[in-house]
């Protein structure tokens, strides 16, 4: 079945039903103010953008509650997910007094104090270079400083569901 032409005006509850066509990893992002204020949110707008510098790029509402603490600070981390932390991207993706409660001692200080949390399937530390709006989101570009990696299957995102990888259907 291929996808039905459609016509303006746009509707944006039909556009957001059609980009979530494109399934997407799912990431938790956190950060820390020259303040000590820590900050994460749970995302799937996640992407790389150059390997020479190495350069990775993620997007903030900018009517997210943690766009000041963003904003504010210098490094970010992104963490990608595995398809067992399903509840931590649930529980990012919520406002609480403390986000950082879920994880107790699952979490370390990273580059500029930010919180790395144990377990991601990788997890890129980044010195923030660019902060850019663009419509009702805010671009965060940011250069890979530190990183690594595992090999688990990877927690995805589709039709607003988290789903697991399917098999490979050839090696």
């Amino acid at each position: 079945m291929s996808a039905d032409v459609m016509t303006s005006p746009i509707d944006s509850r039909d556009l957001r039903n059609a980009l979530g066509r494109f399934a997407t990893g799912v990431c938790i992002v956190t950060t820390c103010t020259p303040d000590g204020q820590r900050a994460a949110l749970t995302i799937n707008s996640f992407c790389s953008v150059s390997l020479d510098p190495p350069l990775v790029a993620w997007y903030l509402s900018d009517r997210a509650p943690s766009l000041r603490a963003f904003s504010e600070s210098e490094y970010f981390a992104v963490h990608v997910l595995t398809a067992e932390q399903q509840h931590l991207a649930a529980h990012f993706a919520r406002p609480s007094p403390d986000k950082f409660a879920i994880v107790g001692d699952g979490v370390r200080p990273g580059l500029g104090d930010v919180p790395l949390l144990e377990g991601a399937l990788a997890c890129f530390e980044c010195r923030i270079t660019t902060v850019v709006p663009f419509g009702d989101h805010v671009m965060m570009l940011g250069q890979v400083e530190r990183f690594g990696y595992g090999a688990e299957s990877p927690l995805l995102f589709h039709a607003g569901k988290f789903m697991e990888r399917a098999p490979a259907l050839h090696p």
